[in-house]
């Protein structure tokens, strides 16, 4: 074990979560002089305390000794702002759509046996809005990693084909499908309108074999209520 590198990962996982030497030593139960001393490559933690360091900052014990420390901070902090744009985005699109008083509802779902869809319709004469907030697969069990994944959505009708919205992935590491579609989200407006059983997604995904797999999901249109 590397004592300076691990003291340097050590010390990036306190200035990462905006402590104090003093704040970090009092939330491990030992004074700031050792956190000064394990930053300093003078010493290292009791391993008691290196699996606390790990567990309250999400990390493998391993890569804290091997001081291969990622940016999950960060990526966590990215991930809530991405959060809460998309929630404001929500908000306003339902405020959007209150004000508009000849706006008419339908809910979108599928006939595919394979996946369930949450999503809305909101239309006019002048244009339409689709909010698609959640896909989950539901078919057979599927544990390959995929090294690309796109989700396309589109209108088909009369053989043309145009797409509306896309989402992408692709990493060397692979993803399952079920984690790829936990972060797909289409909200989009459009000037068309769409008729019954026009709306389709498509979802063309790679796995790190090089194995291709295809699903198409058409989409219906169906009022929000019934009097």
């Amino acid at each position: 074990m590397n004592q300076e590198k691990i003291g340097q990962a050590i010390k990036k996982i306190r200035t990462e979560n905006n402590l104090s030497q003093q704040a970090f030593a009092e939330k491990f139960g030992v004074t700031y002089q050792a956190v000064s001393k394990w930053e300093n490559g003078k010493n290292i933690p009791d391993l008691s305390i290196l699996k606390l360091i790990c567990e309250e900052y999400n990390l493998k014990l391993e890569d804290l000794l091997d001081a291969k420390i990622s940016n999950k901070s960060k990526n966590n902090l990215l991930k809530l702002l991405i959060l809460v744009v998309i929630l404001l985005v929500i908000i306003l699109f339902i405020v959007l759509l209150l004000k508009n008083n000849d706006f008419e509802f339908k809910t979108l779902s599928t006939n595919c046996n394979d996946f369930t869809v949450n999503g809305s319709i909101a239309y006019n004469e002048a244009k339409s809005f689709i909010y698609i907030s959640h896909i989950t697969y539901c078919g057979e069990m599927d544990d390959n990693k995929y090294s690309k994944l796109e989700c396309v959505l589109y209108e088909s009708n009369d053989k043309v084909k145009m797409e509306i919205g896309r989402y992408n992935y692709e990493e060397d590491h692979g993803i399952t499908l079920e984690e790829f579609l936990k972060e797909v989200n289409f909200n989009v407006e459009t000037c068309k309108l769409y008729s019954e059983d026009s709306l389709h997604l498509e979802i063309d995904a790679t796995t790190v074999e090089g194995e291709n797999i295809f699903h198409k999901i058409s989409l219906k249109l169906e009022d929000s209520c019934t009097n």
